[in-house]
């Protein structure tokens, strides 16, 4: 994205049915969307100068899911994405993600996440998403993925098998990616599930400096080649679930290639 190119200027080349008053079929918001992405381009140019490789293989138009690992105490590698795909792709596009079911009860927080495309997680919302050719973004980890502590933050654990069936019946081809970076923005040494509980979200993080919040170091988004896989989405458990695995086993070999190449250069978040 050029300096000069503003994001009033991206959002009219945003490819979204939006009416007379700014808003389309699913409620989101020009105005909102505005806001929001005028926040992200600081923090995904100045603040975290992120460095993102491989947007090509995003597609321009149609139906496509961004699949990648999850980490960081909290999800910037989801606005991070969301950024990348709004600031980097022409014409740009909006990603939209299945929010956790935490935030649609939060007032504000429910109001702002609709407002700019992300809604409650459900499968009935992402099936008439993709039908109508939008672009999703996943987390097969889901809370577990930002849940892990700082020594664990390439490790993947267990991804859910719903973004394979949902691909399969929808024909969506999946784009996998490797973000790097989130586990060093926020350095979770301890989780805090029961005070977590108690305020209505999966957990609370500890860094060594006590609060989340996120240090100012380099991330980057590293898009492959989009895999795409045949099926009705009603297969057996081992079938799905060895697709799962091979969408898995691609985004572990991007983001090992990357730290490979990282530490060469003796740059290791």
């Amino acid at each position: 994205m050029k300096r000069e190119d503003s994001v009033k200027e991206r959002l009219e080349r945003l490819e979204l049915p939006f009416n007379t008053y700014g808003v389309d079929p699913y409620g989101v918001s020009r105005w909102h969307l505005r806001i929001f992405f005028e926040t992200m381009a600081f923090f995904y140019r100045s603040y975290f100068r992120v460095r993102c490789q491989g947007i090509e293989h995003v597609p321009a138009r149609g139906r496509a899911m961004v699949v990648g690992n999850h980490s960081g105490g909290v999800a910037v590698d989801g606005a991070m994405v969301i950024a990348s795909c709004f600031l980097e792709m022409e014409p740009p596009r909006l990603a939209q993600g299945m929010a956790e079911k935490f935030i649609n009860a939060t007032p504000v927080a429910s109001v702002w996440a609709s407002r700019c495309g992300q809604f409650p997680g459900l499968p009935e919302h992402a099936v008439r998403l993709l039908e109508e050719d939008r672009l999703l973004m996943v987390f097969p980890e889901g809370a577990r993925g930002t849940a892990k502590l700082y020594p664990q933050r390439y490790d993947m654990v267990e991804f859910g098998t719903g973004f394979m069936r949902l691909a399969l019946k929808t024909r969506t081809p999946i784009i996998p990616f490797g973000f790097l970076g989130g586990g060093a923005a926020i350095p979770t040494v301890a989780n805090l599930y029961r005070l977590g509980k108690a305020l209505g979200v999966p957990y609370i993080p500890v860094t060594p400096y006590v609060l989340p919040l996120p240090l100012p170091v380099p991330l980057e988004i590293h898009y492959g080649e989009p895999m795409v896989f045949e099926g009705t989405g009603n297969e057996e458990d081992s079938v799905i679930q060895g697709y799962v695995e091979q969408v898995k086993a691609r985004i572990a070999d991007i983001i090992d290639r990357r730290r490979h190449e990282r530490w060469e250069g003796r740059v290791e978040p």
